[in-house]
């Protein structure tokens, strides 16, 4: 019998029945279909449930991950909560990713809910910590102002809770949004968001000396139109500091000396390390009543306050645990497979974004169109994808290009791992620059 044929043999018995292994020996062989199919480099798996029949890259590291078609052959297919916790991948395929977003939520018993709206200035980290809350980088991150154009959403889904992050813009005022022909999006995301907002996430740059003193207008305006909104506040970015006091001068004026209705007590500030969460003050003392000024420049009203470097995967795990345990009774509006409401050419285009802001000086990046030109499947089935880089002046041209192509080059090259993290599979990605007419 040829090697292909036996294969084959193979494969239908183990479907179809006539070997009728235990669930031990199921895995066993569901471990080693691949190997004998032939499956070198990918795998083609589904999600599970009568919507999802079409297939999806999946990468050699994780040649059957949960509910793949082999589970579903095999009767494996339910979750199983004592795994660790998984990040699922992103679809490589636009149909699947839509499908799934209104996908009926796989929830348990007793699912628990959270939506999270981050809010904070440009700049301050909120892209950062949302991919390390995620545990996969889906959003766009730079040292650039305006990273994020409108309001993305991830997901979190671990056992019996879903958290839901919406990762806004930066709060920036009309005046600036008129002066600078921004969009329009970066001026309204961040207030349509905190209507459906369970908890709010004030994130700070402590390392900011010009900004970190004090809560912008605009925040300080959104904050007090939705009070009714639990918030916390998160100081960034601790990491950069080289005298750790200041976190304490910047405590009491960042929450005017009140954190969960009580005056926040000095000396335990002083022992709070970063990395860790400040607990709230202890119910000692009379209730504080909230300052009416106008100008105030903090916030009294937070019920925790946190200290870290949204880079640090060890102090995220505090926040996350944090939001994990204030999901409240509720179902879940996602199925348990989805990570981001971004689509697969949104996620492409963000990270191709990223780069040109990363790289490219003063307005250039910003004045750059994107043009997806393919995105297809590969011979050995990889995804290839290929860009054109539409920019204004031929001085931008030579830029982007860089010396012998070198920078076009490195673009593609970084672009291309930080797609193969969120797809889970090859990724083939081209671009080419044009002057644009």
């Amino acid at each position: 019998m040829a090697a292909s044929s036996w294969r084959g043999a193979v494969l239908l018995r183990t479907v179809s029945g006539l070997w009728q292994p235990g669930p031990d020996a199921a895995r066993e062989w569901m471990i080693r279909l691949p190997s004998l199919l032939g499956y070198q480099r990918r795998c083609v798996s589904c999600v599970a449930g009568p919507a999802f029949s079409g297939p999806r890259l999946a990468s050699a590291s994780r040649p059957n991950g949960q509910n793949s078609a082999l589970d579903c052959f095999l009767g494996l297919s339910q979750p199983d909560n004592s795994l660790p916790f998984r990040v699922p991948a992103v679809s490589v395929h636009r149909d699947e990713q839509d499908l799934l977003l209104v996908h009926r939520p796989d929830m348990p018993e007793n699912p628990r809910v959270l939506r999270v709206v981050l809010l904070g200035a440009p700049n301050a980290g909120k892209s950062t910590l949302s991919n390390q809350l995620l545990g996969r980088k889906v959003f766009p991150v730079s040292r650039k102002v305006h990273t994020t154009r409108s309001q993305a959403l991830g997901v979190i889904t671990e056992k019996e809770t879903q958290v839901i992050l919406l990762d806004t813009p930066g709060l920036i005022s009309p005046a600036k949004q008129k002066r600078h022909h921004l969009e329009l999006s970066l001026l309204e995301d961040p207030w349509k968001s905190m209507e459906s907002a369970d908890l709010v996430v004030v994130l700070v740059d402590v390392s900011d000396k010009w900004t970190r003193n004090q809560l912008s207008p605009q925040l300080l305006r959104c904050l007090t139109q939705f009070s009714h909104v639990p918030s916390i506040l998160v100081m960034n970015k601790v990491d950069c500091l080289k005298q750790k006091s200041v976190l304490l001068e910047l405590t009491a004026a960042l929450t005017e000396g009140v954190v969960n209705g009580k005056k926040l007590k000095t000396r335990q500030a002083l022992r709070s390390q970063p990395g860790t969460h400040c607990p709230s003050p202890a119910a000692q003392g009379p209730d504080l009543q909230p300052a009416r000024d106008p100008q105030r420049m903090g916030w009294p009203h937070f019920q925790e306050i946190f200290m870290l470097s949204a880079l640090s995967q060890e102090d995220v795990k505090t926040l996350k645990q944090y939001l994990l345990a204030q999901a409240q009774p509720g179902p879940w509006e996602f199925h348990s497979e989805v990570l981001t409401s971004q689509t697969p050419e949104e996620i492409c285009a963000n990270m191709i974004r990223e780069k040109l802001l990363e790289y490219l000086p003063k307005e250039v990046p910003y004045n750059i169109q994107q043009k997806t030109e393919v995105w297809d499947e590969g011979p050995s089935g990889e995804l290839v994808i290929e860009q054109k880089l539409l920019v204004p002046k031929e001085s931008h041209m030579k830029i982007l290009i860089g010396p012998k192509g070198y920078l076009i080059a490195q673009i593609a090259q970084e672009v291309g791992r930080d797609l193969m993290n969120i797809f889970l599979c090859e990724v083939q990605l081209r671009l080419s620059v044009k002057l644009l007419k």
